[in-house]
């Protein structure tokens, strides 16, 4: 049985009939193929037709985005959850015009967690992507020097961001412990890929330096300078291609 806010859209507002198939997820990768039996006024009756795994997408990319005045940033956070991102961090930058401090920081960010699972929902992604604590410079710095490939998006670098992600190799999740051996059938995995997507007034030189200090490189899309609403997404598509999680 479908029921609450879900079961209530589903019946209401899509108004799936009996005998029409959907996905039931639990937004962590988990989902059941299922076929509509029975409607109800508000609520769905279902039969289970599959259940399906968690699947293994290869390495996780986190974007930390820029804080965006207007509904930019939200904007920013649907297209990052459509194209396929696992996390989206949400960066205070020294340039950044708006400020999430207290309340309004919560509100803010409960924004961008509904506007993310909106967006999972509508492109029938099973994991739905991590809106995580609002971050500053210091935090992205260490999330960058543990990061397998990370990234600065900005408009004076000479890397192109096409094909860094390609040189990646697999490493062991988990250091090796003498004497015992790996798990058969256990593929080794890459680890995080992090992309920092800087505000409308640009990337701040301190923080680029404190970034590339902690082992992140300055990459750069093309000849054009995108909006922060959109150069994250495009960098996402890069690195997500690259990766062979997308185009495949």
């Amino acid at each position: 049985m479908l029921g609450g806010p879900e079961g209530r859209h589903a019946a209401t507002v899509r108004r799936l009939r009996v005998g029409e198939r959907l996905d039931v997820t639990d937004g962590a990768g988990a989902a059941l193929e299922c076929e509509v039996r029975l409607v109800g006024r508000d609520e769905l009756e279902c039969v289970v037709l599959r259940r399906r795994s968690p699947a293994a997408a290869g390495p996780r990319l986190v974007v930390a985005q820029a804080l965006a005045k207007g509904d930019r940033g939200e904007l920013a956070v649907e297209m990052l959850t459509e194209i396929g991102v696992d996390e989206i961090v949400p960066w205070a930058a020294s340039r950044c015009v708006v400020r999430w401090d207290g309340e309004r920081g919560e509100r803010s960010r409960a924004r961008w967690t509904r506007t993310a699972q909106e967006a999972a929902k509508q492109s029938r992604r099973h994991a739905w992507p991590l809106v995580g604590p609002l971050a500053g410079t210091a935090a992205l710095a260490e999330r960058a020097r543990r990061a397998a490939l990370a990234v600065v998006l900005h408009e004076t670098a000479t890397t192109p961001l096409a094909g860094l992600a390609r040189a990646l190799q697999p490493v062991p999740a988990v250091e090796p412990v003498p004497g015992v051996e790996p798990v058969p059938g256990v593929e080794p995995e890459i680890g995080e890929i992090l992309l920092v997507v800087g505000p409308e007034g640009g990337v701040a030189d301190g923080e680029l330096e404190a970034l590339t200090a902690a082992g992140a490189v300055a990459g750069r899309l093309g000849p054009t300078v995108l909006r922060t609403s959109t150069a994250g997404v495009v960098a996402a598509a890069v690195v997500l291609a690259d990766i062979g999680r997308l185009g495949g």
